[in-house]
């Protein structure tokens, strides 16, 4: 007979290892990106199921059908999310009545620019504006396809909320099935530690989207107030516009400041818009100090270098969507990292340098 052939006694070069992991990664990152409108509206049911179910089992324990618990919890969370969304399109429809006001100021600005460049540089004011108009034929020509894409977006994203809807009463209805299959894709002696890494990473991701949650009511508050006491129009309009955008990481932040800047440039005096700007930029050097950090990131203990890291590659595997995917599931990641052997090194890259240990003391303080 034959020996036995004992592969963990097979050496491999580091170099052979790293250009496996590499092969892989690329080969996976492919796959995920072929497939995102599969997998990412798959991976939001999950989050959302996940951050939903404390709801369903709080109602299953007032002997409720399980079916009709998981009915309910989803209409009250659609109720909810009408209510924002009907709130802000009341609010826009208000806002369009300042929209000839900030054309003609644009117009009065645009002039006085024409003016000083033309004065600074000598410039023909006729070859400005013939510039400016052919900018401005080529915006205009391209805005109506912007508003085809928009309209098919829209379709779209409705498409993709009915099956994300119908994904997560599925994920709720048979969770203790899907609970039990991830059992049975392990040894009965590794059962404990599965249960842990559900557990934890269960806890990660309610923990987070909820601070996030606590993040735009605390940075809606703060932009309404400083809106009202600088006397901008549509204040709380810009405010909770302002904290929802918020939430988009790295652009979030520019874009929300930009909105009410071009409103007091609209309505108010340039003292009136570094006002706002002066405001907007202490809110967010208090959200991205304390805030975040605090209240945000620290359910998820991830450093602040791998944070950036993986929201531009969210963003460049599957735009917005992957921006805000990309932490929670990093976070996750982590947690797998933390609990596999040859990968907590990995693992600890991930988390914050205090933290050598950081899932295992996570999981003993929050259980």
């Amino acid at each position: 007979m034959k020996p036995e052939l004992n592969w963990k006694s097979i050496f491999v070069p580091f170099y052979v290892k790293i250009s496996l992991i590499l092969i892989g990664f690329l080969a996976m990152m492919t796959i995920l990106f072929l497939a995102q409108r599969i997998v990412v509206p798959i991976i939001y049911s999950i989050i959302l199921a996940i951050v939903l179910s404390p709801v369903v089992d709080f109602f299953t324990r007032k002997k409720m059908n399980r079916v009709a618990a998981i009915s309910l919890t989803l209409f009250l969370f659609l109720m909810i999310v009408s209510l924002i969304v009907s709130f802000v399109c009341v609010q826009m429809i208000q806002f369009s009545d300042t929209f000839p006001q900030l054309v003609q100021k644009f117009h009065l600005f645009t002039e006085s620019t024409v003016v000083w460049i033309s004065d600074s540089f000598g410039l023909s004011k006729l070859e400005i504006n013939s510039w400016m108009a052919l900018k401005n034929k080529e915006i205009l020509s391209g805005g109506t396809s912007a508003i085809t894409k928009a309209v098919i977006s829209t379709g779209n994203g409705l498409v993709v909320v009915i099956i994300i809807l119908v994904y997560i009463f599925m994920i709720l209805f048979y969770q203790s099935h899907l609970i039990e299959f991830v059992h049975r894709l392990f040894n009965a002696k590794k059962f404990g530690e599965v249960d842990v890494v559900l557990s934890t990473t269960k806890k990660i991701i309610q923990s987070y989207l909820i601070g996030l949650v606590f993040e735009a009511l605390t940075v809606a508050t703060l932009n309404v107030c400083v809106l009202l006491l600088i006397g901008i129009k549509y204040a709380v309009l810009l405010g909770v516009v302002g904290a929802i955008i918020n939430v988009i990481p790295i652009v979030g932040g520019i874009i929300s400041i930009s909105l009410p800047m071009l409103m007091a440039f609209a309505t108010k005096s340039p003292s009136h818009v570094l006002l706002v700007f002066v405001a907007y930029f202490l809110i967010q050097f208090f959200d991205n100090h304390y805030f975040i950090p605090k209240v945000v990131a620290s359910k998820v203990k991830i450093n602040a270098l791998i944070s950036v890291v993986v929201v531009l590659s969210g963003g460049a595997l599957w735009g917005l969507p992957g921006m805000f995917l990309s932490i929670p599931l990093t976070a996750i990641i982590k947690v797998i990292f933390d609990h596999v052997e040859p990968l907590k090194p990995w693992g600890f890259l991930l988390g914050n340098s205090q933290d050598a240990d950081s899932n295992l003391l996570f999981v003993k303080q929050n259980t």
